[in-house]
């Protein structure tokens, strides 16, 4: 009898029960830290029991899933409602925990066969497939909309017309995104992990790639680290906790990404009308709420609050530090202008991912017989969105500067590990 090949430990570390335990870890995170923000945010005292199905509906939006909204108030009334925003908490917990479990079985070697990873991909993609239909198909509520005492509710009464608002999910969209998304995140896995195997084909992207992938996936973490920082103190100095929570476990990428953004002199568009707001920094919310557009950048910042220059000096601190660490862990032989090509394509693409997925848009009204608005606070508008190739065009200057004076400052280093390698290395090897 012939031994058993290497290939069938691996097949039996790459099976279903493997993949089951990754989607429902990745799916568990991503469930508690949504339901922990929205408890955080006030979202339990929700009518008719429709916390749970917000939590389910802030986990599909959290993997690009697409909410319709709708209202209906009856043959004598309009509502309207759209929103559009990712809760990047909980979507970068989903991608690290769902990225890891990828990566687990793989760990250890340094080649895998094209065939092997498609193989636990797919494992992976079915049984998202199917969470996914489930989530679509489970994120739907309707809610009775309050016209308080007003001329509304005088009209409302008088035509026996209940204003509602619900929402649903497009369940084709809610799979082709959410798989899509999966996707990315298990690519980005194998391009970001420096000891994740690839195919022999591909063998020679790591050098190329990998260094400048892992500094942007550090350069992202140090942000969140850093904001979740200035969070904490700002929940225990200025009060409001719950709120600053709530910002935490849902949005705290979200505006933490787009600092990045800003400190790099990109410019963002967007106003904030009605009871929409944003709930830290409030100079933020003060700089859009105008009856006009307004122009977010680090100039009408600064002219609010001196102190959010510190949003350079971040910039001007972490990116050269990351290119400086993307540098020695890159080949010696790599040059500066080489190290600083990379890290400009790596920081353009990642301020393009920010403009994508760091946009906002909201809006909701309610006219009955052609009055709206006149309960209070029954109208509102919120959206933010990007000045998008003027940014990625700043990241990629961003990253040519930083990544030439990285590799400079990188070279005493290479130097000492070469000279050590040297020393170690027995007369005439």
């Amino acid at each position: 009898m012939s031994p058993p090949t290497a290939s069938a430990p691996a097949v039996t570390r790459h099976g279903w029960v493997q993949a089951l335990a990754a989607v429902l870890t990745g799916l568990a995170v991503m469930v508690v830290l949504a339901a922990l923000g929205l408890w955080a945010a006030g979202a339990a005292d929700l009518p008719d029991g429709a916390f749970a199905r917000v939590v389910v509906a802030t986990v599909v939006a959290a993997v690009g899933g697409s909410l319709e909204f709708s209202g209906d108030a009856g043959a004598l009334a309009r509502t309207r409602a759209g929103l559009t925003v990712m809760p990047l908490s909980v979507t970068l917990a989903g991608a690290l925990v769902i990225g890891a479990a990828f990566l687990r079985p793989l760990r250890h070697r340094a080649v895998a066969s094209a065939g092997e990873l498609a193989g636990w991909a797919a494992r992976l993609a079915v049984l998202w497939l199917l969470a996914l239909i489930g989530l679509a198909f489970a994120a739907r509520q309707t809610f009775a909309v309050d016209v308080g005492n007003g001329t509304l509710s005088d009209l409302a009464g008088l035509f026996g017309v209940a204003p509602t608002v619900g929402f649903t999910t497009d369940v084709p969209l809610t799979v082709l995104f959410g798989l899509l998304w999966l996707a990315g995140v298990l690519v980005l896995a194998l391009l970001v992990a420096p000891g994740a195997p690839l195919p022999g084909r591909l063998l020679r992207l790591r050098e190329p790639v990998r260094p400048a992938a892992h500094a942007m996936l550090v350069l992202l973490l140090g942000y969140v680290a850093l904001g979740l920082v200035l969070a904490l103190v700002a929940a225990a100095t200025r009060g409001h906790p719950a709120e600053t929570f709530a910002l935490i476990l849902l949005g705290l990428p979200n505006l933490v990404w787009l600092a990045l953004s800003l400190g790099q002199g990109a410019t963002w568009h967007g106003r904030v009308e009605g009871p929409f707001g944003l709930p830290m920094p409030h100079v933020l919310d003060q700089i859009l709420r105008t009856p006009d557009v307004s122009t977010l950048n680090l100039r009408t910042l600064t002219a609010y609050d001196a102190s959010m220059w510190w949003l350079l000096v971040a910039e001007v601190v972490l990116v050269p530090a990351v290119a400086v660490a993307m540098a020695v862990r890159s080949p010696p032989g790599v040059r500066a202008h080489q190290h600083a090509v990379r890290l400009a394509v790596a920081l353009a693409l990642t301020v393009l991912m920010i403009c994508l997925v760091c946009r906002i848009s909201a809006h909701y009204g309610l006219s009955l017989l052609g009055i709206g608005d006149l309960g209070g606070g029954l109208s509102g508008e919120l959206f933010l969105r990007p000045r998008l190739w003027e940014a990625v065009g700043l990241g990629a200057l961003w990253g040519l500067g930083a990544g030439f004076v990285g590799a400079l400052l990188a070279r005493p280093a290479l130097r000492r590990g070469a000279a050590g390698g040297d020393e170690a290395a027995p007369p005439g090897g």
